[in-house]
């Protein structure tokens, strides 16, 4: 099973990461590259450009958008065998982190039974 943990951006200034925690975070990645687990990791830009159609019409509006309540600002794609399992990397994830918001999503690719459809 394949899962999305997203960063969200809270708002909160928490400034750059410390060195300590910049080398936990390297052993964590490391530790899930070299099981398989992490399949692709980064940060996203803050603004982005949104791609919205409506009646056959297509528009593209440059980011930042002011609107947004919870900008997704970082992810992490793995592969992990249940939800659990994605939640506890999850848990080890914030740990090392400390405070901050994030959502995980199942990714479901050709052939993967979507739940209830």
């Amino acid at each position: 099973m394949r899962f999305l943990m997203m960063t969200t951006d809270t708002g909160a200034d928490q400034g750059p990461p410390d060195e300590a925690m910049q080398i936990e975070m390297g052993r964590f990645i490391e530790e899930m590259s070299k099981s398989g687990a992490l399949l692709a990791t980064g940060g996203l830009e803050p603004g982005g450009t949104r791609i919205t159609s409506s009646g056959g019409k297509v528009s593209v509006t440059d980011g930042p958008f002011t609107e947004s309540k919870e900008a997704v600002v970082g992810f992490a794609l793995i592969e992990v065998r249940t939800r659990e399992e994605a939640i506890e990397l999850s848990k080890r994830f914030w740990q090392i982190v400390g405070d901050g918001a994030g959502v995980i999503k199942q990714v479901f690719g050709p052939g993967d039974p979507v739940p209830g459809m």
